[in-house]
């Protein structure tokens, strides 16, 4: 399958360049042109890894799949929720890539600190929606007609998950 492993400075150009590979198909971000390695050297740097890291799958020394955690919303009585962020290089979509690194999150989230993950998916992303769903996400919100698409309204599903037992 591959190797989870914390990422590294030398892995942004790959996560990057996945990234980037997501924007066309308008289902995984509200990003509407490619981005720069240059434009996310400070999103990388300014993290917290140790509390909100960010996880890549790497597979015969290639990264394949990365999962990030962020802090939600940026105000303290927030400090143990975490936002998920998580693309897969178009060649190793449907793999189970996806659910590892989703699984991995899981299972290393209370170690962070963490106890709620959530999920802003757009109701259009089906595979995404499926995957939070079958790893105990429940839909807390429904925003409709807050993304603009290529002139197309869409809308977004908040999916959280509490890990506190």
């Amino acid at each position: 399958m591959g190797e989870i492993r914390n990422a590294t400075l030398e892995d942004l150009a790959e996560i990057v360049a996945i990234y980037n590979a997501s924007i066309p198909s308008r289902i995984a971000t509200g990003d509407l042109q490619q981005i720069s390695i240059e434009s996310r050297l400070n999103w990388f740097k300014e993290r917290v890894h140790e509390r909100y890291p960010i996880w890549v799958m790497e597979r015969d020394k290639k990264v394949i799949g990365w999962l990030s955690l962020q802090h939600f919303y940026g105000r303290p009585a927030y400090k143990n929720t975490a936002e998920i962020s998580l693309y897969i290089s178009p060649n190793y979509q449907r793999q189970g890539i996806g659910k590892k690194l989703l699984e991995y999150a899981i299972e290393q989230s209370p170690k962070l600190g963490l106890t709620t993950l959530l999920g802003f998916i757009f109701a259009h992303n089906q595979p995404s929606l499926t995957l939070f769903q079958k790893h105990d996400f429940q839909q807390w919100g429904y925003l409709p007609k807050v993304a603009q698409l290529d002139g197309e309204i869409k809308d977004l599903v908040i999916m959280g998950r509490n890990l506190a037992k």
